[in-house]
């Protein structure tokens, strides 16, 4: 059987990482609240975020196939949003500079609103070497990765910035845990190959 797939994300990152496993699906934005619930943990935020991104598409297109994602980058217990400005990247780094950060990438596959949905964090510990502030600055003026969280691109100059990158997929760290969305499409009878 034949699907429409579509990607719960405006997310110029995650369309590109899709489109290294399909050739054919759509991008419609899911436009829900991202706000934390109070005393919410990262993990059940992300979680959570994935899954409304996937049932607020699959609403309005309950034939569809749809993959909702989110992201969060953790430090120190505190949750590092997307900084917005060079500015607020600079002090993001700088806090980073030296220790560990933990991203959370969740995946939901859904298929309409009334099946349970099957929801995956994938954790990526990012080990970041110590940075001088004239580093950090100069890496926010050649990369200006002001709309990614954590305020990098690993994809990019932002590998320098690391010791070490632990995760069990490569592609979670940029926005989309590549293989786990295989896994879960497989379930559809969908396969890239």
């Amino acid at each position: 059987m034949s699907y429409i797939i579509i990607l719960a994300s405006s997310s110029p990152y995650r369309k590109e990482l899709l489109s290294r496993i399909l050739d054919d699906f759509e991008c419609i934005s899911p436009d829900i609240d991202e706000t934390p619930f109070p005393d919410e943990e990262p993990i059940e935020h992300v979680a959570r975020l994935a899954e409304q991104k996937a049932l607020a598409v699959a609403i309005k297109h309950p034939d569809a196939i749809v993959i909702g994602s989110d992201q969060i980058c953790v430090l120190d217990g505190q949750i590092l949003g997307k900084p917005g400005n060079q500015e607020n990247a600079i002090k993001q780094l700088s806090a980073c500079s030296g220790k560990s950060v933990y991203f959370y990438t969740s995946l939901c596959v859904a298929k309409g609103t009334s099946e349970p949905n099957d929801i995956t964090v994938v954790t990526t510990k990012v080990t970041f070497r110590d940075l001088t502030s004239e580093q950090i600055k100069n890496y926010i003026e050649k990369e200006n990765p002001i709309d990614c969280a954590g305020s990098f691109k690993c994809e990019g100059l932002g590998i320098a910035l690391f010791e070490a990158i632990e995760s069990k997929d490569p592609t979670t760290l940029i926005g989309l845990p590549l293989i786990e969305t295989r896994k879960k499409l497989s379930l559809f009878g969908i396969d890239p190959l």
